[in-house]
């Protein structure tokens, strides 16, 4: 039996606390329990549904920050009763925590870092295969090295290296989305889908080579304004999309693939978009066999600036009428070794996945099967009838 996670102030909260503006989204109980956005508070957990009822809604709201500290909200319980109810063993009687998303859709960037850009290159010539992708790398890295690290994309230069490439047969497509015009940006998760802190993520029973991303992911209104951010791991399986870029969704978006949390931290003056620039976003996996593997993703490494993905997600050619969440693409990419030499790494059921950043706190997640987990059954229809029976009541 894996080891449960226990969720508490100390290893979920930023290291500034709650001196920060954080929003989340609890499971409420009661008459009629549901989901409910809430403000974390030195005072305690408190009920933002009367200001609006969906977390969605509320992030539409301008001059957010101050509108849910003046708020005269409803207490629900303490930060540490909400965080101890909230890790893989939940008491449905009580308040826990939910991913910090409702009618956002979950948006995601990849190939945004050269270091993760040049694996992608390594898991499209190897076809899947962890066995070939040392050999693959030696070979890739040989002509690309680091030099893809300070090219702007689209630039005169970036084209100048996309020829040179092409003539060493070195050309793929991710490395035209990399350092091309065009970004690569993604529907990660159904509306309603994302998993939070203390929950289980889900592996595709069939993927033998797969890995977690630890990202910052962005919260932005449908007018494009960024309000926040938090963290999330974009659960990744590298064999199937290595096999083929059209198996994009199959190795993105399965059962618990979609972790996000464990609140968003709204821009205020202790927090904007360059804290973002400057994130350094660690992961730490420990596995059930003692395996621990640890890595960082430097938000200053980033290829492309994060609000050009913003503007790149939401423009003339496509909106968001309930906003979306858009995870920013991570510079980690795990080549270490868990069991045979060359075979890289690869998760294990019960693994322990943590991915954690100086002023978003830390997302905590235990890996199993996606054929294993709870059946998503929440979806629109289930949210729709929950508001107008609470409503109601």
């Amino acid at each position: 039996m894996a080891r449960p996670i226990v969720l508490t102030p100390d290893n979920t909260l930023p290291e500034d606390g709650l001196s920060g503006t954080l929003i989340g989204r609890i499971w409420l109980p009661g008459p009629v329990p549901g989901p409910t956005p809430v403000l974390l508070h030195e005072d305690g957990v408190f009920d933002l549904s009367a200001l609006a009822p969906t977390l969605a809604g509320l992030c539409e709201l301008e001059h957010l920050p101050a509108r849910v500290h003046d708020h005269r909200a409803l207490r629900v319980c303490s930060v540490a009763e909400l965080l101890a109810n909230s890790g893989s063993e939940r008491d449905p009687a009580r308040p826990s925590l939910l991913a910090p998303a409702d009618l956002q859709v979950i948006k995601a960037a990849g190939v945004t870092f050269a270091s993760s850009m040049v694996e992608r290159v390594i898991e499209e010539r190897a076809g899947g295969d962890p066995q070939r992708a040392e050999e693959i790398r030696a070979q890739v890295r040989d002509v690309i090295g680091d030099n893809l690290r300070n090219i702007v994309p689209g630039s005169e230069n970036a084209e100048r290296i996309k020829a040179l490439l092409q003539e060493k047969g070195l050309w793929s497509q991710y490395l035209e989305v990399g350092i091309g015009p065009d970004a690569e940006v993604f529907t990660k998760a159904p509306v309603l889908a994302a998993v939070g802190s203390g929950m289980d993520i889900g592996i595709h029973p069939k993927s033998a080579w797969n890995n977690p991303e630890p990202e910052v992911v962005l919260v932005v209104s449908s007018r494009g304004q960024v309000v926040g951010a938090t963290l999330g791991n974009d659960v990744n399986l590298r064999d199937f999309e290595g096999r083929s870029a059209l198996l994009l969704s199959k190795a993105k978006d399965n059962n618990g693939s979609c972790a996000i949390g464990p609140f968003i931290r709204l821009f205020d003056a202790s927090f904007d978009i360059d804290d973002v620039r400057n994130a350094e976003v660690d992961l730490r996996v420990e596995g059930e066999d003692g395996f621990v593997l640890n890595g960082r993703s430097s938000m200053n490494q980033i290829s492309r600036d994060p609000l050009d993905i913003v503007g790149q997600t939401l423009n003339a050619n496509h909106q968001y009428p309930d906003g979306f969440l858009l995870y920013l693409g991570t510079l980690f990419a795990p080549t270490e070794d868990r069991d045979q030499p060359g075979n890289g790494f690869t998760h294990k059921l019960g693994d322990r996945v943590s991915i954690s950043s100086r002023q978003l706190g830390a997302l905590h997640n235990r890996v199993q099967h996606s054929s294993a987990l709870a059946p998503w059954t929440f979806g629109l229809l289930a949210f729709i009838d929950n508001l107008a029976q609470r409503q109601r009541a």
